[in-house]
């Protein structure tokens, strides 16, 4: 083999050791994985209160959107 190949070949297998280190380190590592969980939990907490209150919320938003839109006619039309 020549020289350039010999360099290249030690390069490439400098690379997938440090790929393979850092591979493992990720799967391994368990620093943050409270977050994790907690951001999941609060997420599911805040899918079921949209379920629970879905009603009064669609209320809600077509309340306001009404409101906009009265108030957006009246600034057109200038009464």
């Amino acid at each position: 083999m020549n020289e350039l190949a010999v360099m290249v070949y030690v390069q490439w297998m400098m690379m997938k050791d440090c790929l393979t280190e850092g591979v493992h380190h990720f799967l391994t590592d368990e620093k943050g994985d409270v977050n994790i969980v907690s951001i999941v939990v609060l997420i599911g907490i805040a899918v079921l209160l949209a379920v629970v209150f879905r009603g009064q919320v669609e209320g809600l938003i077509t309340q306001l959107f009404g409101l906009i839109q009265g108030t957006a006619s009246d600034a057109v039309t200038g009464s």
